[in-house]
């Protein structure tokens, strides 16, 4: 077996005429001189780069007080560069020259002293030497000292003061500084409500967005993307949010993900949609995790696997992601990639629900009504129902509508039943009603066809069924036509009602046979046909 060869030495780089005559310099002791010796060899300047001899010579400098020499070697501790990393040499070197006003150092030791690195962790020394730093125009201490009064860290809160400090920063061009000017013009942080302005937001934005910061990138996108205080322009969002994401933001790229999945701006892209989730997911993005569980659980793009939607689901439930923690109740449920488990179900749907969840909410109320997975009991039906119909959940608005329509009467104890209450009952079915809910149209119909709960109106019932008859509710057609025969909340319509009763008759309501003759009786020959071509050239409804 031969043994390879070491790769020949690369070749030396002759030293130029200034390096040898700083080296002179330097060797008679002239601090200057040792600093720029110190600084060829670190960048390799009229030498051959060597970090080593960079830390002796800068050291020879620091050792003299040259603040510049003293704040370079900090540096080379703090990143080991040619020594070993140790932040506490660091930090002598860097207080050193911060005692001799050296504003990089000054800011470099705030930071170690925030960050508790080589020296205690101490925010109010970390906030003295930022404040120096800042107080001689360094726009990173700057920027730092307003983060400290925007979160009152070593300092009481001050949004004034975060807005000062931040907006000096920004004025020097500091990225991560006009990110946070921005965000205070969008939301009047440090400002009084009428000097919010969304065009300054927007500017400061793209500065820092055009130097590549990435959540500035990210919040331009988004305002693209909705329309907010700018015209919505999808292929600028698609540009802000591709730029973030090259930069594995995550969230940009989740974005991103969305509008290749809806087709927004750009052909629609299964695949690309796909990809820019996985990017998102693997960042630890909870709603991008969501997503690539629901691609697995559909076989959306993948093969279908329950067991890896059970796994996606899981990492973004664990963050607490109300959507995540209410499909885990749908696999568990249904026993989709885990074994059947009602309790384990409702468990997840409740840690959904109580995040606002509307269908773990619903869901939650329906397990408590039926005692699947929960014991039953109507009153916490009742409320979980309540919380969602409040949020406009017309399934949820229907059902709690159905519950104050129950005729149980109160019981003693935790269990008890409901006490009935026709209006609170109609309150509801009108409120899912008008979101266009099939069939709390039908049993508000009912209620102003019987005077239930409210003052009888036969115009009001004929709308209420007329809505549900077009969505295809037999039941409501079959009313509908009996008041069209009868007259009631309309003019009396044969041909009206021979319609809607076939049209029930059609949809499996055995009762309209019999009226469907007495409509027709109604009706000459010409008429009759004209009814029958009509019912054939309705499209079908889907019966509710």
């Amino acid at each position: 077996m031969t043994t390879p060869t070491k790769p020949p030495a690369a070749a030396q780089q002759a030293p130029t005429a200034e390096f040898l005559r700083a080296k002179a310099q330097a060797e008679r002791g002239v601090a200057g001189a040792q600093h720029s010796l110190g600084f060829m060899y670190f960048n390799g300047q009229g030498v051959a780069p060597s970090y080593e001899l960079a830390v002796v010579w800068y050291r020879q400098a620091a050792l003299q007080g040259m603040p510049q020499a003293q704040y370079n070697l900090g540096v080379m501790f703090q990143k080991g560069q040619g020594v070993a990393q140790d932040f506490q040499e660091a930090a002598a070197w860097y207080q050193l020259a911060a005692s001799q006003g050296y504003a990089a150092a000054q800011y470099n030791l705030g930071w170690l002293y925030a960050r508790g690195q080589g020296v205690a962790a101490d925010t109010r020394q970390a906030m003295h030497w930022f404040s120096k730093a800042a107080s001689q125009g360094d726009a990173g201490a700057q920027n730092n000292l307003a983060m400290m009064y925007d979160t009152g860290k070593g300092v009481p809160q001050d949004p004034v003061q975060a807005l000062h400090w931040y907006r000096k920063a920004a004025e020097q061009g500091y990225a991560r500084a006009q990110y946070q000017l921005g965000l205070r013009y969008e939301n009047s942080q440090g400002l009084t409500p009428e000097m919010a302005d969304v065009g300054q937001a927007m500017s400061w934005y793209r500065k820092a967005a055009e130097q590549g910061y990435a959540p500035a990138q990210f919040n331009l996108a988004l305002r693209f993307d909705k329309g907010d205080g700018v015209a919505q322009d999808s292929q600028k969002a698609i540009l802000w949010y591709r730029r973030a994401a090259e930069q594995d933001h995550a969230s940009s790229q989740f974005n991103l993900g969305l509008i290749y999945d809806n087709g927004q701006g750009v052909p629609r892209d299964e695949q690309k949609a796909l990809d820019w989730y996985r990017k998102a997911a693997a960042k630890g993005h909870a709603g991008a995790q969501n997503n690539l569980g629901l691609r697995y659980y559909h076989g959306q793009g993948v093969a279908q696997d329950y067991v890896e939607a059970h796994a996606w689901y899981g990492k973004a439930a664990a963050q607490n992601f109300p959507g995540a923690q209410y499909h885990l109740g749908q696999l568990h449920d249904a026993g989709h990639g885990v074994p059947a488990d009602a309790q384990a179900a409702t468990d997840w749907y409740r840690k959904a629900a109580e995040q606002g969840h509307l269908r773990a909410q619903f869901d939650l109320g329906l397990r408590y009504e039926t005692a699947r997975g929960a014991p039953h009991d109507l009153r916490q039906a009742q409320a979980w129902y309540r919380r969602a119909a409040e949020q406009d959940y017309a399934a949820a608005q229907y059902h709690l509508g159905l519950l104050y329509d129950r005729a149980d009467g109160p019981q003693p104890g935790p269990l008890s039943g409901l006490q009935p209450d026709p209006q609170q009952a109609g309150h509801w079915y009108a409120r899912a009603a008008r979101q266009g809910h099939t069939l709390a149209q039908f049993a508000l119909g009912l209620r102003y066809d019987n005077g239930q709960g409210v003052a009888q109106d036969y115009a009001q019932a004929l709308h209420w069924y007329a809505l549900a008859a077009a969505q295809g509710h037999a039941r409501a057609q079959f009313n509908l036509g009996l008041m069209y025969l009868a007259g009631q909340g309309a003019r009396a319509d044969a041909a009206q009602a021979w319609t809607w009763l076939a049209l029930a008759h059609r949809g499996g309501h055995a009762a309209a046979a019999r009226y469907l003759a007495s409509a027709a009786a109604r009706l000459d020959a010409a008429q009759l046909a004209q009814a029958h071509a009509r019912l054939d050239n309705l499209p079908a409804i889907a019966s509710a």
